[in-house]
């Protein structure tokens, strides 16, 4: 369906041409939201910025536009503010017949992809025989919140979890894997007894040089196909994947593939050999490495390919894994969502890849630390990363303190599912609320708080319009056409209808903070109608028009924070 944006697009464009002004090839006038609602819902600053080319005044300008517009239909008389802003203000009867629309759509007024792309998003990525920390949070989350706005806008998603499943670290592993492992401990915690055998192997190995000798050794049969070696590293892999999996599904996330480093390793020769053939990577020290001379921000930083004892690192693997994505899934675009001091290693690989002639759209899609409350990397006392599960599990638990003070009649099963909700989705929405870039600080008393911009707010505010439909049981009536009469039915009317403007806007900074900062003001907006326009005590056409925007209201919160990848509940 058409959005309102696109719909005054199109007048303010066909005003423009009415006037005697010189419009450029190429310009398009832009429409944006309304800073101040007392003043319009939209604006648009195109006469300025026109105003400014064509060296005329702005205001005469914008003026000559909102004269020759024909806006009847749409939108009330436009008003100039300032040096030459624009204001629109939808009429009541077009704002009616649009959130009717919307409350029909199946998409919500999601505008859907044309054309529909193939989008490979590779985020998470966790390291095998490590357990997930906390900084996992920002790639796990923002990329499942990048997945299911891109396939809600109907593209075509591959979400591959690029794991860390090959490197030196396995040989330490397997040589402690055969000395010192305890298999009862690796049945009850595989991931914890994995770590333990490789802390101790390594500390043995800095203190002791045939210890790690031992250790290279160790790698060495595995390079070479050795079976009991690689038996081991399979039984790592599928240890650490199945207790890996079983924190996604608690998460609600999950990926079409896994296609972990080991998956390329057959792969990383021939691209080197491929380079060097077509004089992409030169010897240089012994190593092999792609020189970027024509590229000033890498000219003196170029990317090792090949190592001078003949391996290969993350620049091979990830070349590797590109030619696949491109020749094998058909990506159109591929989103790396990792943290921002990876930024170096991703211009080199994406110069790489245009050397190479790979046609396809690579975004570093990077992200900033989550901080403890000393504004510091958040470590334990013993100075580890603090595990993601640990967080996960104290979130619940947390929440379900809260859910019994608030709700001590509930069962256990429904307590338990409503804290699981609550703790999980306060997690996500803590992150998800920030603006990727930023480094914020985790505080759990903020991201509990049912006040705020916070998931127990939203989640309460959807729980609201839930209970607003027990009540009324089987005697509810939806109106076919909705009526806009108070304030309250005009801002919630606006708010839901803008729904559709902000998904699409998300993908265009790759911001799920857009989207979080929406919900907010729904449910705002949402409460504040609430208090003005009575619902129940109401009656006739104004109740079954006022159920439509509640209705609207459940669908859009509930389908918004599905998108954030937070599960709501009925009650809490």
């Amino acid at each position: 369906m058409t959005l309102l944006p696109q719909l005054l697009r199109k007048q303010l464009t066909l005003a423009l041409e009415k006037t005697d002004a010189e419009i450029p090839d190429g310009f398009q006038v832009a429409i944006s939201l309304a800073k101040d609602a007392r003043f319009g819902d939209y604006q648009s600053n195109s006469a300025m910025i026109l105003a400014k080319r064509l060296k005329q005044n702005p205001r005469e300008l914008a003026q000559a536009v909102v004269d020759a517009g024909e806006w009847d239909s749409l939108c009330e008389k436009p008003e100039i503010a300032g040096p030459g802003f624009i204001n629109f203000k939808i009429t009541t009867e077009t704002l009616q017949n649009h959130t009717l629309k919307v409350f029909s759509d199946g998409h919500l007024g999601v505008p859907q992809a044309d054309p529909a792309q193939t989008i490979i998003i590779d985020f998470s990525a966790p390291n095998v025989a490590k357990p997930m920390h906390i900084g996992h949070i920002r790639s796990t989350f923002i990329g499942d919140c990048l997945n299911r706005v891109a396939r809600s806008l109907g593209h075509e998603v591959i979400t591959d979890n690029h794991i860390g499943d090959w490197g030196t670290q396995f040989g330490m592993i397997i040589y402690g894997w055969k000395k010192y492992l305890n298999k009862e401990a690796l049945a009850e915690d595989a991931i914890r007894e994995l770590v333990r055998v490789y802390r101790q192997v390594n500390a043995e190995a800095k203190a002791d040089e045939a210890v790690m000798q031992a250790c290279r050794d160790e790698l060495v049969k595995l390079q070479q196909g050795n079976a009991d070696n690689h038996a081991i590293w399979q039984e790592t892999v599928d240890l650490s994947l199945n207790q890996l999996r079983s924190i996604y599904d608690w998460l609600g996330i999950s990926f079409d593939h896994y296609l972990g480093e080991s998956f390329y390793n057959d792969r990383l020769g021939p691209v080197v050999d491929e380079l060097t053939e077509k004089g992409l990577a030169e010897e240089s020290d012994g190593a092999m490495c792609i020189f970027f001379r024509d590229i000033p921000a890498l000219a003196e930083k170029p990317a090792i390919v090949r190592k001078r004892d003949g391996g290969f690192n993350y620049a091979t693997s990830d070349l590797a894994t590109i030619d696949y994505r491109v020749s094998e899934l058909n990506a159109d675009k591929i989103w790396y969502v990792v943290g921002a001091p990876q930024q170096l290693h991703f211009q080199q690989i994406f110069a790489a890849t245009k050397m190479r002639g790979k046609n396809v759209d690579m975004t570093h899609v990077a992200h900033g630390s989550i901080l403890g409350s000393d504004r510091k990397i958040m470590k334990t006392r013993d100075g580890d990363n603090v595990q993601l599960l640990d967080v996960l599990q104290a979130a619940v638990e947390r929440a379900s303190a809260i859910v019994k003070e608030k709700n001590p009649t509930l069962s256990k099963d429904e307590q338990k599912d409503i804290s699981e909700a609550i703790g999980l989705g306060a997690v996500k929405y803590a992150e998800l609320s920030q603006h990727r870039m930023t480094d914020y600080i985790f505080s759990w008393d903020k991201m509990l708080s049912f006040q705020g911009n916070t998931a127990p707010y939203l989640m309460n505010a959807y729980v609201r319009t839930r209970a607003i439909f027990r009540k009324l049981g089987d005697d509810v009536t939806f109106s076919d056409a909705v009526t806009i009469e108070a304030d309250g039915e005009r801002a919630l009317a606006i708010k839901l209808t803008q729904f559709g403007e902000t998904v699409p806007d998300i993908l265009n900074d790759f911001r799920p903070n857009l989207l979080a900062n929406y919900l907010f003001e729904l449910a705002q907006t949402f409460h504040s109608f609430y208090e003005e326009c009575p619902i129940l005590k109401s009656e006739g056409g104004t109740r079954a028009s006022r159920l439509v925007l509640c209705e609207l209201t459940s669908r859009v919160l509930k389908q918004g924070l599905d998108l954030l990848g937070i599960r709501v509940t009925d009650r809490m």
